[in-house]
């Protein structure tokens, strides 16, 4: 790769078949990331089967929900993986296909790129509880996985940590993606936790430029009215070598954009 960046791309697709008719495949020949997590597949196994296993030249490794067009992750990677991990362990969340790692370890290193699709509360407190559970378990999951080996985990955390991550924070406190107990879980994981919030690492205090989704009520897009909810969240080793982060907004190929960060490392 000599002096390129390792390009890393997190999108929340919001349906797969969705997201490839609105020009995804093109984009990234265009941009030629390395690996990008995606989220949202909204597809089975059978979907995918002869027309997704890769996209623009990358291999898809997926971790599929259970539930017929409902969540579901894969990674797209140019490099193989020396093993693939399809959940994170959780009889509840497990189901609904919100994890995958793949490794890429040699006799020097141990590295993972994981795909996270965390629990939306918003539709209600049943699963209000659901995500507050699925909090409660992952957060030590990867202190584990952090004890063990350095990764980036890319995803929609469908969380905002900051007032400065979201256009209308006095009016959404009371949201889900904004609950104080929500935002705690996130300062927790990024300081006793140890992870990096690599957008923040790289501009602290963007505002209007860190949003990542809109709704689609109103005139959400078009007014700027965004949350950031896609994260990169890594180990501080690998934090550490991010060079440049870019939220595309060019098209749209879902209701949230494409977070791009340039790692200086090699797999």
């Amino acid at each position: 790769m000599g002096n390129s960046l390792f390009q890393l791309t997190s999108l929340n697709l919001n349906g797969i078949r969705s997201a490839t008719t609105k020009g995804l495949e093109a984009w990234m020949r265009q941009t030629q990331p390395d690996c990008i997590c995606v989220q949202e597949v909204k597809a089975q196994a059978a979907d995918v089967q002869g027309k997704f296993e890769t996209l623009a030249e990358l291999r898809g490794y997926f971790h599929f929900a259970e539930k017929k067009g409902y969540s579901g992750v894969a990674v797209y990677t140019r490099h193989t993986p020396s093993d693939v991990i399809v959940g994170y362990g959780s009889p509840e969340f497990d189901a609904e296909g919100r994890y995958v790692e793949l490794r890429f370890d040699t006799p020097t290193q141990k590295r993972s790129i994981i795909s996270a699709y965390f629990p939306s509360g918003s539709s209600g407190e049943e699963r209000q509880q659901a995500k507050f559970r699925f909090l409660a378990e992952f957060a030590p999951h990867l202190e584990q996985l952090k004890a063990q080996r350095e990764f980036i985990l890319c995803g929609d955390v469908n969380i905002a940590h900051q007032e400065i991550d979201l256009k209308n924070w006095k009016g959404n406190q009371k949201n889900s993606g904004f609950l104080p107990e929500e935002r705690a879980w996130m300062t927790q994981l990024l300081t006793n936790g140890g992870l990096v919030d690599v957008y923040r690492q790289l501009h602290p205090d963007t505002t209007d430029d860190c949003y990542t989704w809109w709704s689609n009520r109103g005139q959400a897009y078009a007014k700027n009215v965004g949350w950031r909810l896609d994260y990169h969240l890594a180990t501080p080793a690998l934090a550490a070598t991010a060079q440049s982060v870019n939220i595309y907004k060019g098209e749209k190929f879902s209701d949230h954009a494409p977070v791009t960060v340039g790692y200086d490392f090699e797999l």
